[in-house]
């Protein structure tokens, strides 16, 4: 049977058996596979991984492994300056979008409320998340490893948190989110964007103390819900105040 010596860096470790994490370890194989096929056999899902060498040197994702290779993964926590670079996906292209798994409904309205395009419903089969991620160039977030390791799957990421509080701060910091949060610009029900609108245009809409007590109201383009800055508000911008300090 033939080995290879694997190395995984920064937060790739925490799919990996806790003996084999920051360290250096032979792994036999008995069959000629790819790269990722490889590396996602041992635990950690392809749209983790930033960089792969082997032996020193920058591979793709289709690189066969051959016997007695030094391979080396790491995460996007590690940059390393390495020439002749390969890129296993393009970048992504400005603000952030999402689209997540039926098991996160709070994450998505949390990332909604802090203005970012977020795709969730509760009934998403596993495919078409793929697929969306795929076609519409969105990070998808799951708690499911075996989703991330799908082929389509380019930008992806598994959710350590299970509190939804903690899943945001998560996100936040893996993606950078404070410098270009623009808070209550969506809805929070379908992701659409709000507009201001004049009160008079939903006063049908509206409880009759919220009508007496507000004039700035705003709308959702998509499915016509409603917002004001009730007592709500307040709490929504101290939440976020907290996620933004972490």
């Amino acid at each position: 049977m033939d080995t290879v010596i694997f190395h995984f860096f920064g937060e790739l470790n925490f799919f990996l058996p806790k003996k084999h994490r920051y360290q250096p370890f032979s792994h036999a194989f008995a069959w000629k596979a790819s790269i990722k096929d490889m590396v996602e056999s041992l635990g950690p899902p392809h749209c983790e991984i930033d960089l792969l060498t082997v032996d020193g040197v920058s591979v793709g994702f289709d690189h066969i492994v051959m016997p007695k290779s030094q391979i080396c993964v790491y995460d996007k926590t590690n940059p390393i300056p390495i020439e002749n670079r390969i890129l296993l996906r393009p970048p992504l292209q400005g603000k952030p979008r999402f689209v997540l798994d039926t098991h996160l409904g709070r994450l998505a309205s949390y990332l909604r409320m802090m203005g970012f395009d977020t795709l969730y419903r509760n009934d998403y089969p596993d495919d078409l998340l793929a697929e969306i991620s795929d076609i519409d160039g969105r990070v998808l977030l799951t708690r499911d490893i075996g989703l991330l390791k799908r082929g389509r799957v380019q930008h992806g990421y598994f959710i350590r948190a299970t509190n939804p509080k903690q899943q945001i701060v998560e996100i936040v910091r893996r993606y950078h989110l404070a410098e270009t949060v623009t808070p209550f610009r969506r809805c929070l029900k379908c992701n659409g964007e709000l507009t201001s609108v004049e009160k008079a245009d939903v006063l049908s809409q509206l409880p009759n103390t919220s009508a007496e007590q507000y004039d700035e109201f705003h709308q959702c383009d998509m499915c016509g819900q409603v917002y004001w800055k009730g007592t709500h508000y307040d709490k929504m911008c101290e939440f976020l105040d907290g996620v933004m300090k972490g």
